[in-house]
């Protein structure tokens, strides 16, 4: 039953709690023996479950026939607060947990509400990790954001990429708490033996994804103007700059089948990107969207805006060598989403 409660190093590699080894042995040293999915009744913690990414593990998990999830509200439990997460950690007692709870949002409120972005973010991690470990879970996985990397990290982005160099500013404040959620997991892995990991998504998109027209990320903002276009007649949506910039997708499903696969399968010091591998253009982005609504106007780029990043790729080929990769096409996940938009929130 569902209870209600959210680049690889040419010296080595590490083995499960840290002891450096040769690259040669990182696939079989980051292999899991948690065991996972050999007990559905097994109490599995998903924090954050109404955002885009745990209901998608939510799902994922559901759908696998796990019968013993446990989530909350915010109403239900603040994960901000230190004692109210030792007391339901220490009442329900998950075997594993997982991560998924975050505070987000865009550059303005980023700009804007920075103090919150750093301590929330560090509250949170930090409360449900320390209170994971203290009352015997056996595994835990963070997730985190491509947004950890510099923002001139090499391209595609490898793991080793962090704190190479400067972040991107208009999101220091939360990068810097998600870089402190891997170092946490990595720290515990060392001192207590205990099966902390950490997996970093590239850009996700969904259902249950952000539609705002003021704060919501690429993908979802072209898929409501080209919407709204439609339903309103509109002879043509313009899209700044030139469309040129290269991006990567992947539909949350997919994160939610690597969740699946990682806390199955991968025990490992290092943190691990997990992206769909595949670039488009943003131009190539809005064509298929088009496409998917049925906007029959133009597409009219205006150059005089700005492009952005020239390209943003993660290297997942760590995740590929253990065993996974992505299932869902960018046409397919956007007819998914679109179709979730539709029942949810249009109107």
């Amino acid at each position: 039953m569902l209870t209600h409660s959210g680049k690889s190093s040419n010296l080595g590699s590490t083995d499960t709690f840290g002891k450096i080894v040769p690259v040669s042995c990182f696939r079989c040293l980051s292999l899991s023996s948690s065991s996972f999915l050999d007990d559905k009744s097994a109490k599995v913690f998903v924090s954050g479950h109404r955002g885009l990414v745990g209901s998608a593990i939510v799902r994922k998990l559901t759908q696998l026939g796990f019968s013993n999830l446990i989530v909350r509200s915010h109403a239900e439990l603040d994960l901000t607060r230190q004692s109210d997460v030792e007391a339901f950690f220490a009442s329900t007692k998950p075997e594993f947990v997982i991560v998924a709870a975050a505070k987000v949002g865009g550059i303005h409120a980023n700009n804007t509400y920075p103090a919150d972005f750093i301590a929330i973010n560090l509250q949170i991690q930090t409360n449900v990790i320390d209170s994971a470990y203290h009352n015997g879970a056996k595994k835990l996985l963070f997730l985190g954001s491509s947004c950890i990397y510099p923002k001139f990290a090499p391209q595609p982005i490898p793991e080793d990429a962090l704190l190479t160099g400067p972040l991107e500013p208009t999101n220091e404040w939360y990068a810097i708490a998600k870089i402190a959620g891997i170092k946490m997991c990595q720290a515990y892995r060392i001192q207590h033996k205990w099966d902390a990991i950490s997996g970093m998504p590239t850009n996700l998109y969904g259902p249950n994804d952000n539609f705002h027209p003021e704060n919501s990320h690429v993908l979802p903002a072209l898929m409501r103007r080209f919407h709204e276009a439609k339903v309103n007649n509109a002879k043509e949506v313009v899209v700044w700059g030139t469309g040129s910039p290269l991006r990567e997708f992947l539909h949350v499903d997919d994160l939610a089948d690597a969740v699946v696969f990682m806390m199955e399968k991968y025990s490992g010091l290092e943190h691990l990107n997990v992206g769909s591998g595949k670039e488009v253009t943003i131009k190539e982005l809005a064509e298929s969207m088009k496409e998917v609504v049925g906007f029959e106007g133009d597409l009219v780029w205006d150059s005089t805006k700005p492009d952005g990043t020239p390209r943003k790729l993660m290297d997942s080929s760590k995740l590929a060598a253990v065993g996974w990769t992505p299932k869902v096409s960018l046409k397919d996940g956007l007819v998914d989403t679109y179709k979730w938009y539709l029942q949810n929130i249009s109107w």
